[in-house]
């Protein structure tokens, strides 16, 4: 449970920042941020009403957010994992009591994919024992590099400096957030957005105009307009339209801009889906997928995608969750095999030759898949010769002794 005298304690030193020098934080509250070139601001709100960001945010935090995690301590060699370690308790449960543990950890990815600030969350510790992470709002839980150049961080939490070792601080690359760095492309496809918004709304564009080689009074123009719009709204789609006053229609159709309005918002699609380093494929853009290559870059979406945040959230993890004297033999693993393994058809594939061929047993396939194993699943034997059925004799050798070294 929280410490009630921490946060009491808090709330009478607030933080005093100056105007003359903004922060990040003060420049998004006053609405300051620069424009990108397309005259658009981007942040973190802004940033994800573009679908191809949303899409990518939610593809890599749900992603990590649906694995299993695990505390390993490591002795001698061996990794054994600990499921009743207080941290392993939190990370598989909830985090706090109101916050489950797959919650937690997917807008703890989701803050560093779209704030320079990062992901951050605070550790509560009764005894030196964490009990709770809580993850504050960007503006009460607040993280700066310090200004020694080590590239260490000073944290602050409701106006008081918190030691690094209570803070959770999950950075992207740079220091900066893909939404940071891509600011220019997602402004585009705001601005994008925006256009074909208004394009296709109603009275965006005149389907055409009518000109008159004399000049009119407004009241004639007033008339001539009716007439025709009464023409056209009378239903009869194929009439034919009668202009009088050396009147010329001209019907207008779209720019060669307009008409490649498609290939480039498919074009910003890819550049948000390099910023995030996913696969397009993952941001539903399938017109460079193929039967041959949509299992590739789902590979490489695991490989390249998710492994270095992974490698980076379980770094974060134990850094702030375990003590000094834990950490050197204490870590997170987050278990990759639910993203790694093949489909059904092709693991009983390969477990159907790893057991044929006397790699493996039956039971430890069973085990794989997460089934109990059954009595004489332990033996290594290729079900599908008759010598190796349950009950049968043993394989002959010469001199008559069992091929086992049996007597």
């Amino acid at each position: 449970m929280r410490n009630p005298l921490h946060h009491l304690a808090s709330f009478f030193r607030p933080e005093r920042k100056s105007l003359a020098a903004p922060d990040a934080g003060l420049l998004a509250l006053f609405g300051a941020a620069t424009p990108t070139a397309a005259g658009v601001s981007v942040g973190p709100g802004s940033a994800l009403s573009v679908p191809a960001v949303s899409c990518a945010v939610r593809a890599i935090s749900e992603a990590v957010a649906t694995l299993d995690v695990k505390v390993v301590r490591s002795a001698g060699g061996t990794a054994t994992e600990v499921p009743e370690h207080p941290v392993a308790v939190l990370l598989k449960d909830r985090v706090n009591d109101w916050t489950p543990a797959a919650e937690f950890i997917r807008d703890l990815v989701a803050a560093a994919l779209v704030s320079d600030q990062g992901g951050l969350a605070w550790v509560n510790r009764v005894g030196g024992r964490p009990v709770e992470v809580i993850a504050y709002d960007a503006a009460r839980l607040t993280a700066q590099r310090h200004e020694d150049g080590t590239g260490a961080y000073r944290y602050t939490l409701n106006g008081r400096e918190e030691p690094a070792a209570n803070v959770i601080h999950l950075r992207s690359s740079f220091g900066r957030s893909p939404v940071s760095l891509a600011r220019e492309s997602i402004g585009l496809s705001v601005v994008l957005e925006r256009h074909a918004a208004k394009l296709f709304s109603s009275d965006a564009r005149p389907a055409g105009l009518v000109s008159f080689k004399d000049r009119l009074q407004p009241q004639a123009i007033m008339n001539a307009a009716t007439a025709f719009v009464t023409m056209l709204e009378s239903g009869k789609t194929k009439g034919t339209a009668f202009l009088d006053g050396g009147a010329e229609y001209h019907q207008l159709v779209l720019s060669s801009v307009d008409s490649q309005f498609i290939e480039l918002t498919a074009f910003q699609i890819l550049q948000i889906a390099r910023a995030f380093r996913v696969p397009p494929q993952m941001l539903y853009d399938l017109s460079r997928a193929t039967w041959s290559n949509g299992e590739q870059m789902g590979r490489e979406f695991l490989t390249y995608t998710l492994e270095p945040w992974l490698r980076a959230l379980e770094g974060a993890l134990r850094l702030a969750l375990f003590s000094p004297e834990e950490y050197p033999t204490h870590r997170v693993h987050f278990e990759r095999d639910d993203l790694t393994r093949a489909d059904l058809g092709e693991r009983a594939t390969a477990y159907s030759t790893l057991i044929s061929s006397r790699v493996i047993s039956a039971n430890e396939a069973r085990e794989w898949e997460g089934l109990p194993p059954y009595e004489g699943g332990d033996a290594f034997a290729n079900p599908n010769t008759g010598s190796n059925q349950a009950g049968a004799a043993a394989p002959q050798v010469d001199g008559g002794r069992p091929a086992d070294g049996g007597a």
